[in-house]
């Protein structure tokens, strides 16, 4: 059975360095820090899953393209878990109302962050 491939859009290293170490055994992560570059990447790759940090580069924030994504027919369907510090329970509220499917605050251990992709991923 194939890996699945899980997205992660993060633009801290030491978290993107992290996340992948946590997913590289059992999953296929693809990386990218911004809006932009998650959009090339589900253009051009099946993705099963996205790791959605809310503070990302460019001009859109994770929630943005959280709704923006939610809104597509071509991406809705893909689980997207908020990986974030913006830990208050409104951010969670927040990550929720824009589409999150799931949500985890940073620091999370790796049993944490497996536990929340079993929820829509088999491995």
């Amino acid at each position: 059975m194939a890996m699945a491939n899980v997205l992660v859009i993060e633009d801290d290293d030491l978290n993107q360095f992290t996340i992948k170490k946590y997913l590289d055994e059992k999953f296929n992560p693809i990386i990218t820090d911004s809006a932009d570059g998650a959009h090339v990447i589900l253009q051009n790759n099946k993705i099963d899953l996205i790791l959605m940090d809310i503070s990302i580069s460019g001009e859109r924030h994770g929630l943005e393209l959280t709704a923006e994504l939610k809104a597509s027919k071509n991406y809705s369907q893909i689980p997207i878990i908020a990986v974030t510090a913006h830990a208050s329970e409104k951010d969670r509220i927040n990550s929720f109302a824009a589409g999150c499917d799931d949500y985890i605050a940073k620091p999370f251990r790796k049993s944490e962050l497996l536990l929340r992709i079993s929820k829509f991923l088999e491995f």
